[in-house]
């Protein structure tokens, strides 16, 4: 389905309609965008400029795949069949087809070619078809001569690398079918050269790794010396626009910029984009086993080719953007890449009084951001090693003796004033310090969290003041700060004093000691702090003459729910990261990690289950065992009592009764009587009563 977009541009009746192949991926959203820029003509005076026309009307397909903006496409079609498709081409004075990142569009291009060449009838103007290719077509080509590089002229020797035979056959169809009539359809393959800028693709994977640091060695695959020939993307869409402004009568082009660079020459030069590294040579298999890696972007970058793009030096006049390649323009290449993947640095400053949680906060939000954390203590011990390091490895006779001296000369001025301050550093050295961290590479590239520091206002100052306005005035420095380290968030942090007492004394001994939180040295350094925030210039007034706005935070908890709280708040005036998400591992290993933390607390959960049943059984088997041993003591008791009771009567019956009963019974049984009840009775109650009237009569 097309989606038309609005033009801000004058539209002029000779622009032409371009049509590019899968708009939104990598190499093709670039050349649209460079060729959507393009104007017609030239402009010389101000109303001329206000009405310029574009010279592009860009049109495509979109795969769906990928999530982004672009605004300077007129019309996109997603998945159209090829009946819609050929519609869409014919409307098109111009048909570009890149098959440089996708080699499922190489069937696609061909069909597109063939239906065009077989709708040349029906044609309401003359078309293009210009088929954006890959130097990977030539990879498998012998030179005469290893130091002579190969040309576009003598492109018909070329052999293809085995993966990219259909993009070499794909250039043979194209060439060929040009041939039939170039005055109403031409045709032009660009043999491209590995393509970097405008947030990279296949040098993404080393960007990235030197953006992250997590490796301070970056591989080079294989033995580094392949030359791998380059372009930059904007250098690309500039030889697209010439041949289709020029039309030129060569139809295969080179399109390589003027770099001879080695794998490891360009790879030593990622290792410097955020901080000093090193190269590491593996064997060439291993690239096949790095995830961020296809195999179209390993061969590429295994590639050996020297080569020189003689026609567009001879026929175009391109204003080139990188002509001397990528290593000599990695600076410019990395900042186009900041910008382009949005990593944009962040800068916090977070203050407060001693034992407030500055150093906990500051890491939570340097670990959340992926930004540098600094704190003066591990700066100051980061620079003396650094320059001492300098100072041990100095060549004697390298070029740079005299930043070895200078080294040096710093090294000596930094331990003299430690030595003299009791270990700590007079504020011209130290600002000197904390502003060479801050200038570093990695705190300007990705950004910092600067801990407890500066605390005055004078402090702030000096760090902040912009080295362009050194000879100004003091009064002047304010307007002339340097803007690539000024923080751009402020946190104050702050608690009651008996708060902050009360934290330190449940601290254990080991962190009291490390943060020099004993009585008397706590209690001074939070009086120092009381005392600077109570003038009339803070280092807080500094920030707000600036308008940045600090975030005001009072602690009164170290509970958890309320740390979560502190940081969301913290959170929310930052904004999203301006870094790298989590990659594929880290997602995975994250998954994973949450995944036995759920386990683990399950196990724990039903270990507490079962130990609280467990106790409970055992204090239910402790009840019963008491409860039967309190029930058989009270029936022994009760029956002691019965029987005490009983005796006299038993006593009795023995004495008096059962002797009498016995002999009746004996009696009985030798008598034989019918009713032996009758017969006991009666006598019985006879002598009884005789007994009676005897024992009275006595």
């Amino acid at each position: 389905m097309a989606e038309p977009r609005m033009e801000k541009l004058k539209v002029s009746p000779h622009v032409r309609r371009v049509f590019i192949n899968n708009i939104d991926s990598y190499a093709s959203k670039c050349i649209a965008q460079c060729l959507s820029e393009h104007v017609a003509g030239q402009t010389e005076t101000e109303e001329e400029e206000r009405v310029k026309t574009r010279a592009f009307h860009v049109v495509g397909t979109v795969s769906g795949k990928y999530d982004v903006d672009i605004p300077y496409v007129l019309e996109e079609y997603l998945q159209p069949n090829r009946d819609e498709l050929l519609a869409k081409l014919m409307d098109c004075n111009v048909v570009i087809y890149n098959i440089t990142q996708h080699a499922e569009q190489v069937d696609e291009a061909l069909w597109a070619v063939s239906a065009l060449h077989n709708e040349m009838g029906h044609f309401s103007g003359s078309k293009m078809f210009i088929l954006v290719s890959t130097v990977m077509t030539w990879a498998c080509s012998k030179p005469v001569d290893p130091d002579v590089p190969f040309t576009d002229e003598v492109f018909w020797g070329r052999k293809a690398h085995p993966n990219f035979k259909p993009h070499i056959d794909l250039e043979k169809k194209v060439v060929k079918i040009g041939k039939t009539n170039r005055t109403l359809f031409s045709t032009y393959v660009v043999a491209s050269g590995l393509q970097y800028g405008m947030g990279e693709h296949v040098f993404h994977y080393l960007f990235k790794a030197s953006w992250l640091g997590q490796e301070y060695e970056i591989p080079v695959f294989g033995d580094g010396t392949n030359i791998v020939p380059t372009i930059h993307i904007s250098d690309l869409a500039s030889v697209i626009q010439n041949v289709i402004e020029h039309q030129p009568e060569p139809y295969y082009l080179l399109a390589v910029d003027f770099s001879n660079n080695t794998l490891e020459d360009i790879v030593k030069e990622f290792t410097s984009i955020i901080r000093p590294g090193k190269v590491q040579k593996r064997p060439f298999e291993e690239a096949f086993l790095t995830k961020d890696l296809s195999t179209m972007e390993i061969d590429s970058l295994l590639v050996n080719l020297r080569m020189e793009a003689v026609h567009i030096k001879e026929l175009f006049s391109i204003n080139w953007f990188c002509e001397t390649g990528l290593v000599d323009n990695i600076e410019l290449v990395g900042e186009e890449y900041q910008k382009a993947r949005g990593l944009m640095p962040i800068r916090l400053c977070v203050l407060g009084p001693p034992a407030v949680g500055k150093s906990t906060v500051s890491r939570q939000i340097s670990e959340y951001y992926k930004l540098q954390y600094i704190t003066l203590k591990e700066t100051i011990s980061e620079t003396i090693s650094q320059l001492e390091d300098n100072v041990r490895n100095a060549d004697p006779d390298a070029e740079n003796e005299d930043s070895a001296a200078e080294a040096k000369e710093l090294l000596n001025s930094l331990k003299d004033s430690m030595e003299q301050n009791g270990g700590f550093l007079d504020d011209q050295l130290l600002m000197k310090v904390v502003r060479n961290k801050l200038m570093s590479n990695p705190c300007r590239k990705q950004g910092f969290v600067l801990d407890g520091f500066p605390k005055t206002y004078e402090q702030a100052q000096e760090l902040f003041y912009a080295e362009e306005h050194e000879s100004e005035d003091r009064a002047s420095q304010m307007s002339s700060y340097s803007k690539k380290m000024m923080p751009e968030f402020v946190l104050c942090l702050d608690a009651s004093d008996v708060f902050l007492k009360d934290r330190v004394m449940m601290l254990p001994e080991r962190l009291v000691r490390d943060h020099n939180y004993e009585q008397e040295h706590f209690l001074r350094r939070l009086a120092r702090y009381r005392g600077n925030n109570e003038e009339e210039e803070t280092v807080v007034n500094y920030f707000d003459e600036l308008d940045i706005t600090p975030l005001y935070l009072e602690i009164t908890s170290s509970d958890e729910p309320d740390c979560l709280l502190l940081m969301q708040k913290i959170l929310d005036m930052v904004g999203q990261p301006r870094n790298y998400g989590l990659a594929s591992q880290e997602v995975e290993e994250e998954e994973r990690g949450k995944a036995e933390e759920k386990m683990r607390r399950e196990a724990q959960e039903k270990a507490e289950e079962e130990r609280k049943e467990a106790e409970e059984a055992k204090h239910r088997a402790a009840h019963w065992e008491e409860w039967t041993k309190s029930l058989e003591e009270v029936m022994k008791q009760e029956e002691e009592v019965l029987e005490a009771k009983l005796l006299p009567m038993r006593n009795y019956l023995m004495e008096h009764v059962m002797p009498t009963l016995t002999q009746g019974l004996m009696e009985c049984c030798t008598a034989g009587p019918q009713d032996p009840v009758d017969f006991l009775v009666l006598p019985s109650a006879l002598v009884l009563t005789h007994s009676y009237h005897l024992s009275s009569w006595f």
